[in-house]
C-alpha cells in the first residue's frame, strides 16, 4: 500500500520502473556515480526526472530491488538480515513494522526531514523507521452497480452480514496480502478479541470471497474496476476512487470511511549496510518535498510530509478518513500470526 502493499499494489497504476532490479538515474555522471540499493515492494513508482535530479544532486544512483508486497518484503528483509540484500528499504507498513523492528532489520537514523510531518506516525523511539506515506484500507463500493440494481449500498461493517449483500463482497487473504491483513486488523479493532471471529463467521455465511491478493480482488473480481467483475464490494484503499474517475469528473466508486484501518508505509536504513551515509541520503530523499509531491499521483497514497499539495479533486473523491482504526504495534506483533491462523481456519483457506 498498498499495497500497496498481492497488495499494497497501488491503485490503477502501471509502475514506470520494470520489475526486479532496476537502475534508477541517468545523469551525465552515471559511470562514476555511487549506487545504493533500495529494497521495496512491487508497487514502487516514481518519476524518472525526480530520480535523475537526486542523482545529479548527490552523485548517488538508486538501484531498485522489488520483493513482492509489504508482507513478502518484510519476510525477505528478516530472512536476509544477517547478509542484507540492500542498503535501505521502503514499503514495510504498519501491519508488519513491529516484526521488522523486533527482528533488528533496521538501524537508527533520524533524518533532518523527519520532523516535517513523518514524526506524527513514528512507531519506534530509536527512530529506525521513518513514515513516507499512508494509504488507509477501507471497503470500497461500486456506486454505479448499486444505483442500477436499486439496492442501497452498505455503509458499515455490520451491513455486510445482511442477506441483501450475499455473494457481493470480495476480500484479500491476510496471510498473503497487506490490505487483507489490514482489513482483518480493522475487524479485530472493531469487534475485539472476543467478537471478530463471530463477525467473520457471518461474512462466510453471507458468501464472502477471499482472493490471494489485492490485484486479483480489485482488478478481476470487483465490478467497479477495469476488470468489471461480479462483486460490487471490495477491500481496497481510501484513495482508490481517485483512480476510478469517469469522463464526467465523478468517481464510479466510493470508499466507506467508517470501515478504514490506517496503513502507514515506512523506510529505513538496513542494519549491516556497508554504506550507511549514502543510505541515509536516500531516506532523506524519500521524505523530501521533492519526492513527497510525487507519491499521490504515482502510487495513489497520501504523503506524510506536511504542506504537500494533493492532486486536484482528492479532497472530494479521496478524502482521508477522519477517524481510521488502529491497533498498538505490540498488540499486532503479539496477535498477528494467531489471528491469521484463526482466520484461515474459519474460512478454510
Amino acid at each position: 500500500m498498498r499495497a500497496k502493499w498481492s497488495t499494497a499494489a497501488v491503485l490503477g497504476l502501471t509502475a514506470v520502473l520494470t520489475a526486479g532490479c532496476t537502475l534508477v538515474g541517468s545523469g551525465s555522471d552515471e559511470h562514476s556515480a555511487a549506487t545504493v540499493t533500495l529494497v521495496t515492494h512491487d508497487s514502487w513508482a516514481a518519476p524518472q526526472q525526480v530520480l535523475d535530479a537526486f542523482q545529479q544532486q548527490t552523485g548517488i544512483k538508486i538501484v531498485i530491488l522489488k520483493k513482492g508486497d509489504a508482507g513478502a518484503l518484510t519476510n525477505t528483509l528478516v530472512l536476509t538480515k544477517a547478509n542484507p540484500i540492500g542498503d535501505a528499504a521502503y514499503g514495510v507498513d504498519s501491519t508488519f513494522a513491529s516484526r521488522a523492528l523486533s527482528e533488528g532489520v533496521f538501524e537508527s537514523y533520524t533524518s533532518p526531514e523527519a520532523d516535517r510531518g513523518p514524526q506524527r506516525y513514528a512507531v519506534d523511539t530509536d527512530h529506525r523507521l521513518s513514515a513516507v506515506d499512508l494509504g488507509d484500507v477501507c471497503l470500497n463500493v461500486d456506486t454505479t452497480w448499486f444505483a442500477r440494481t436499486g439496492i442501497p449500498a452498505p455503509t458499515s461493517y455490520e451491513d455486510l452480514t445482511d442477506p441483501r449483500y450475499k455473494d457481493l463482497l470480495v476480500v484479500e487473504n491476510p496471510a498473503t496480502s497487506s490490505p487483507g491483513l489490514a482489513f482483518l486488523l480493522g475487524t479485530v479493532a472493531k469487534y475485539g478479541e472476543q467478537g471478530w471471529q463471530d463477525y467473520w463467521r457471518k461474512l462466510k455465511d453471507n458468501g464472502v470471497k477471499s482472493d490471494a491478493g489485492w490485484e486479483e480482488a480489485y482488478s478481476q473480481d470487483f465490478s467497479g474496476s477495469s476488470g468489471k467483475g461480479p462483486r460490487p464490494i471490495v477491500v481496497s484503499y481510501a484513495s482508490s476512487p481517485a483512480a476510478e474517475v469517469g469522463a464526467d469528473g465523478k468517481p464510479r466508486t466510493k470508499a466507506l470511511l467508517d470501515t478504514c484501518y490506517r496503513q502507514v508505509e515506512y523506510a529505513g536504513v538496513l542494519a549491516g549496510t556497508k554504506q550507511p551515509a549514502r543510505a541515509q541520503k536516500v531516506i532523506d530523499f524519500l521524505l523530501s518535498q521533492q519526492f513527497q509531491t510525487t507519491v499521490a499521483d504515482n502510487m495513489y497514497v497520501y504523503p506524510t510530509r506536511e504542506g504537500v499539495q494533493l492532486p486536484k479533486g482528492w479532497a472530494d473523491v479521496a478524502p482521508l478518513p477522519p477517524d481510521p482504526a488502529t491497533l498498538p504495534g505490540d498488540q499486532v506483533q503479539a496477535g498477528r500470526e494467531r489471528w491469521i491462523g484463526q482466520w484461515r481456519s474459519l474460512l478454510g483457506q
